[in-house]
C-alpha cells in the first residue's frame, strides 16, 4: 500500500554506499512543522554508553574471541528511551537515508535519518493528544510501509507499548490478541479495518486506520494522515529501563501464541548481539526479508540497522521472483542481505547467477539452514550464509559471526555478552549437548522480562537459575554448536533419538527436493519410523520413480533408525505466519491415520520398493 512521502527538502544529495542518487520526493499533503521539537540535547551519560558498547563492537569487528572476553553490556542507567536517547541523537542533522522502500511497480520512497526523527517526533505528539498515554498497548498492524516505522519510533518516545502484529490475522486471532495483550489503541490500514469489526469491546479501542491517497478513513476510525496537520514537539515522556517496550506474539508452532514482553533494554539494547551478527556498519544498505508482527523483523529491520547507522532496505513483492530479487540486490548495492532458509532454497532452486556488486554479508535466520544451501550459495557467490540463531524470547544468541571459520551446518558460537550453557533435558548436567540456556546467574541484558499475564509459564522458562529455550543443540571442542531439534520435534525410533534437521538436512541435497519436513509414523515393531513430506523442486513429478529415488539417496549418510521409510510429497508444507514448519500438524495427522489404521493415500514407503527394505 502507499505511503505518505516525506518532504522534498528531506530529500539528499547523494545516497550510500554508491547507491543511485534518489531523486526529490513529492511533498505530502500537508508539510509537518519543519522545526526542531526542541534544540540538540547535551549527549546523556545513557547515549555515551551505548554509543561506547556499539562502536567497540564495530572496532572489534571480524575478531570475536575478543569480542566475546572484552565486550560488556552498557549501563543505560534506570532512565533509558531508545528512540530519543539513541535514535534522534544519532539521526538529528542526517542526511543519510535511513528507510527505502521499493514497491513491485517501481515506485519508491527514500527517507533520511533527520526526517524519520522529525516526523516521528510529530506522530508522537499526536498519538499523545489522541490519548496515548505511557504504559498504554498499541497493537501496530501495518505492512512494510513507512507508516509502521513512524509509528514504532513514536510509540516508544511518549512510553506506550508495542504490539507488532501480522497483517494476514484472522478476526479470531484478532479478538484473542486485543483481549489477551490488554490493547487500548490500533493502527491498522482502512483495507484491513474490516477485519475488528465485531471484537468484543473494540468500541472502546481507540482505531486509526492509515488510508489510500483520497480515500477516507472506515467509520469509528481516525485517518493516520490526520498527524500531518500535528505539532512537531513531542511530548516530554520519561521511560524507565525496565518499562514494557514491547510485547511479541510467538509464532505457536505447537501451542496457543505466547506474549512475551520486551523492556526498552532487553530489545533496543539487547540487539547490539544482533548487530554484531549481521556485521552492518555505518552507511551500508542492509535488506532482510521478514513480514512485520514478528520479532526477526525488529531485529533486522529496525533495531539493528539503526544502531549501526545503516541503511534499511525493504523491496515489497507479491509473489517471489528470485531474479527480481538479485536485480534489486545489484539496483541497491545492498552490503548485508538477510532471509529464512526457505527464500535461500528457492534461489539456488533458480539460477543465482553472478553475486550482486555490493553484498559483503549473507545470512539467514528462523530455522536451521542445510549444509547444502550454504555450499551452493558459496560455490556460487563466493560467500559463506552466516546462520544466526535466537527466539522472539531473546535476541540474537548464537551465530556464526563475521569472518569466522563456517562449520557445515552449525549455528555457530555464542555471540559477545551472552553465556550459552546445554543442559541434559532429563539429567540437568551441563555438558557438550542438551537443551539451549542461558545462565541467569548474571541475568543476560537481551533476555525478555517474562510472559504477559503468564506468571507460571515464566516461572517455567526461568526454572534452576537458567532460561530454557526449548531447542537441544550439541557443542564441539572449538566451541561451534549445532542444531539437533526442538524438545517437541525430537522423537525416537527403535530406541534412538531422531533429529529432523539431520534428516532434513539429507533429503534437501536431493536435486529433486525443494523442501521437507520430517515427523514420526507411529509403527508397532519401531515404536516410530520416520516419514518425509516433501516439496518438489519445479518439474519434478510427484511419482512411484522419484519417491524411490529420494528413499534410496535418504538411506546414504544416516544409521538405519534415521532412514526415510515412508514419504509424501504436497505442494506446501504447513507453516505459521512468521513461515516456520508446523511440523505438529503433520505430526497429529500421523497419529489419526494410525489410529483409523489405514494407509494415508498418496504415500510411498520402502517396503513397496525391493531392495529399500531392512
Amino acid at each position: 500500500m502507499p505511503a505518505q512521502t516525506p518532504e522534498a527538502s528531506d530529500a539528499p544529495r547523494t545516497a550510500p554506499s554508491g547507491a543511485p542518487a534518489p531523486a526529490p520526493a513529492p511533498a505530502p499533503a500537508t508539510a509537518p512543522d519543519a522545526a526542531p521539537a526542541t534544540e540538540p540535547p547535551a549527549e546523556s551519560s545513557a547515549t555515551t554508553a551505548f554509543r561506547a558498547a556499539r562502536d567497540h563492537l564495530l572496532d572489534l569487528g571480524r575478531d570475536l574471541d575478543r569480542a566475546g572476553s572484552e565486550f560488556r553490556w552498557p549501563d543505560v542507567g534506570d532512565r533509558f528511551n531508545w528512540a530519543v536517547d539513541w535514535f534522534d541523537v544519532m539521526a538529528r542533522d542526517n542526511e543519510s537515508i535511513a528507510l527505502w522502500l521499493v514497491e513491485e511497480d517501481g515506485s519508491e520512497q527514500r527517507i533520511t535519518f533527520d526526517a524519520m526523527r522529525r516526523r516521528s517526533d510529530q506522530v508522537a505528539s499526536w498519538l499523545h493528544g489522541l490519548g496515548v498515554a505511557r504504559g498504554d498497548h498499541v497493537m501496530l498492524m501495518l505492512g512494510n510501509q513507512v507508516e509502521l516505522w513512524e509509528a514504532m519510533l513514536a510509540v516508544m518516545k511518549i512510553g506506550a507499548v508495542i504490539l507488532p502484529t501480522s497483517t494476514v490475522l484472522g478476526t479470531a486471532d484478532l479478538a484473542d490478541r486485543i483481549e489477551r495483550g490488554l490493547v487500548r489503541h490500533v493502527v491498522a490500514n482502512a483495507s484491513d479495518a474490516a477485519a475488528f469489526e465485531g471484537i468484543d469491546g473494540v468500541e472502546g479501542v481507540t482505531r486509526i486506520a492509515v488510508v489510500p491517497s483520497g480515500g477516507s478513513a472506515p467509520e469509528g476510525w481516525t485517518d493516520f494522515a490526520d498527524s500531518h496537520r500535528a505539532s512537531s514537539v513531542r511530548p516530554d515522556v520519561v521511560t524507565a529501563t525496565d518499562d514494557p517496550c514491547l510485547v511479541y506474539f510467538t509464532s505457536g508452532t505447537t501451542s496457543k501464541p505466547k506474549m512475551v514482553v520486551h523492556s526498552h533494554a532487553s530489545y533496543p539494547v539487547g540487539h547490539l548481539s544482533t548487530t554484531y551478527w549481521l556485521g552492518v556498519r555505518p552507511g551500508d544498505v542492509h535488506m532482510t526479508i521478514s513480514s512485520p508482527g514478528w520479532g526477526k523483523h525488529a531485529w533486522s529491520c529496525f533495531f539493528a540497522p539503526w544502531t549501526a547507522e545503516a541503511t534499511v532496505f525493504v523491496y515489497n513483492y507479491g509473489r517471489f521472483r528470485p531474479a527480481e530479487l538479485r536485480d534489486q540486490l545489484e539496483r541497491a548495492a545492498v552490503t548485508s542481505f538477510c532471509a529464512p532458509p526457505t527464500v535461500w532454497r528457492m534461489l539456488i532452486q533458480s539460477s543465482l547467477g553472478e553475486r550482486p556488486r555490493a553484498l559483503r554479508e549473507a545470512l539467514s535466520a528462523g530455522e536451521p539452514l542445510n549444509p547444502e544451501v550454504i555450499g551452493r550459495v558459496q560455490q556460487g557467490w563466493g560467500l559463506d550464509i552466516r546462520d544466526g540463531y535466537g527466539q522472539t524470547e531473546t535476541t540474537a544468541i548464537i551465530a556464526n559471526a563475521p569472518g569466522g571459520t563456517i562449520k557445515a551446518g552449525s549455528m555457530g558460537r555464542a555471540l559477545p555478552g551472552v553465556d550459552v550453557v546445554l543442559v541434559d533435558p532429563v539429567t540437568g548436567v551441563v555438558g557438550d549437548e542438551g537443551e539451549v540456556c542461558l545462565d541467569l546467574t548474571t541475568r543476560p541484558v537481551n533476555l525478555m522480562t517474562g510472559y504477559l499475564g503468564d506468571s507460571a509459564r515464566t516461572e517455567s522458562s526461568m526454572r534452576d537459575g537458567l532460561f530454557h529455550t526449548g531447542d537441544v543443540a550439541e557443542r564441539d571442542a572449538d566451541g561451534m554448536i549445532t542444531f539437533v531439534g526442538r524438545t517437541d520435534d525430537i522423537f525416537k525410533s527403535s530406541d534412538y533419538k531422531v533429529s529432523p534437521f539431520e534428516v532434513e538436512s539429507v533429503l534437501i541435497e536431493h536435486p529433486a527436493v525443494a523442501e521437507s519436513a520430517v515427523v514420526p509414523a507411529p509403527d508397532d515393531v519401531r515404536l516410530a519410523v520416520v516419514k518425509a513430506y516433501v516439496t518438489l523442486a519445479a518439474g519434478v513429478e510427484a511419482s512411484a520413480d522419484t519417491a524411490r529415488d529420494v528413499l534410496a539417496h535418504a538411506r546414504t549418510g544416516l544409521p538405519a533408525y534415521e532412514r526415510v521409510r515412508r514419504i509424501e510429497f504436497v505442494d506446501e508444507l504447513p507453516k505459521t505466519i512468521s513461515g516456520k514448519i508446523r511440523r505438529v500438524e503433520l505430526r497429529q495427522r500421523e497419529e489419526d491415520a494410525a489410529v483409523s489404521g489405514e494407509r494415508i493415500a498418496g504415500e510411498w514407503r520402502d517396503s513397496d520398493f525391493p531392495g529399500l527394505r531392512g
